[in-house]
């Protein structure tokens, strides 16, 4: 049998045909390789019904809004490959619902998880706790964390629509005690991320931040639903 010698064109050619495919087999793999963004919790993450946008944090993660966030072109997950977005949190949301947000989850492919909790129980109670209270929440919180089947998971903790001003206190309780108290879930909220993802640190950006990133008092505005967004993102990014 005789030896095949190509010619340096024909070993081009080949070169640059195999390249071609290698280029097309990754573009194929990456357009099937979908990646889903799950949101849980409460209105930090369903925050929609306070901006005339109906935008939350979810969204813009999965597809940035070029027109009211133009900084942020290019910045999401679908600039990166396939993806979507199952939002699951609820405005209101305490510990005790989140087992329910987590009925009927079936995952395929690669998923994030995204869990903001703990405002509300604070509003409920927990911000004047001197007994069991916050040691409930937190053993809820992991239980709920351990059994969530997404990895990797995010943990945003509490911010504190009060920027650390005692003047602007809104819930009649000892500034001390509320801030003991708020601390304390964000130290629970910590521990669990640390156990089984990662923490996003919602309270030390929103410190840095000003009134317009909450509307109502305590929810995130639009100006909010980008910023809790900002704070997730180079979580989310370094993840696909």
């Amino acid at each position: 049998m005789s030896s095949f010698h190509p010619t340096r064109r024909e070993f081009i050619h080949v070169i640059a045909g195999g390249a071609g495919l290698v280029g097309l087999l990754y573009y194929v793999q990456r357009e099937q390789t979908m990646v889903t963004l799950y949101t849980f919790g409460d209105s930090i993450l369903d925050c929609a019904r306070y901006n005339e946008f109906g935008v939350h944090p979810g969204q813009l993660l999965v597809r940035n809004d070029d027109h009211l966030f133009p900084e942020f072109h290019g910045q999401d997950l679908e600039s990166r490959g396939t993806a979507r977005l199952e939002h699951r949190a609820r405005d209101g949301a305490t510990i005790t619902g989140l087992r329910s947000q987590a009925q009927g989850l079936h995952i395929e492919g690669q998923a994030i998880a995204l869990i903001t909790i703990g405002g509300n129980d604070l509003l409920r109670g927990l911000i004047h706790d001197a007994g069991e209270g916050i040691a409930v929440f937190a053993n809820a919180l992991d239980e709920f964390v351990q059994q969530l089947p997404i990895r990797p998971v995010l943990l945003g903790n509490v911010y504190d629509p009060t920027f650390g001003d005692d003047r602007r206190n809104f819930l009649g309780v000892d500034p001390t005690v509320g801030r003991t108290n708020l601390q304390r879930v964000n130290t629970v909220i910590g521990k669990v991320a640390n156990r089984y993802g990662h923490l996003v640190d919602l309270h030390a950006h929103f410190l840095a931040g000003d009134p317009s990133w909450f509307t109502a008092t305590i929810e995130p505005s639009l100006r909010g639903a980008s910023e809790v967004r900002r704070a997730f993102l180079p979580y989310i990014v370094g993840k696909v």
